[in-house]
């Protein structure tokens, strides 16, 4: 059964960078849309950034725009996406979730300390 696998959270301090990587396997090898969402203690679930299956188009949500981006890797059979975080602020410290074709990942945690 296809699922899907983030990969990348920890700890690091403001101003840092990490990289999360999200892998969808146990399905076809097709390419296809994926997301990335987070959520904080106590907030809902927000937008992050987007990528078309052919990752020529992408979507930033206004609130990590100029600090992250997503990218993927169209030469790997599962549909691997990456979402670059720089300039990390403690108010990104979230959950980080990869979604796409109706799936979602079981999540992983950033935590930014300040």
């Amino acid at each position: 059964q296809e699922h899907l696998v983030e990969s990348g959270g920890g700890l690091v301090q403001a101003g840092g960078s990490l990289r999360l990587s999200c892998e969808a396997s146990g399905g076809t090898s097709s390419n296809f849309g994926m997301n990335w969402f987070r959520q904080a203690p106590g907030k809902g679930r927000e937008f992050v950034a987007s990528i078309n299956a052919n990752g020529d188009t992408t979507l930033i949500g206004d609130s990590v725009k100029g600090r992250f981006a997503i990218s993927r890797d169209n030469a790997s059979t599962k549909n691997t996406v990456y979402l670059q975080m720089s300039s990390l602020k403690p108010e990104d410290t979230a959950v980080y979730y990869c979604s796409g074709r109706g799936l979602w990942g079981q999540g992983t945690q950033v935590t930014v300390s300040s």
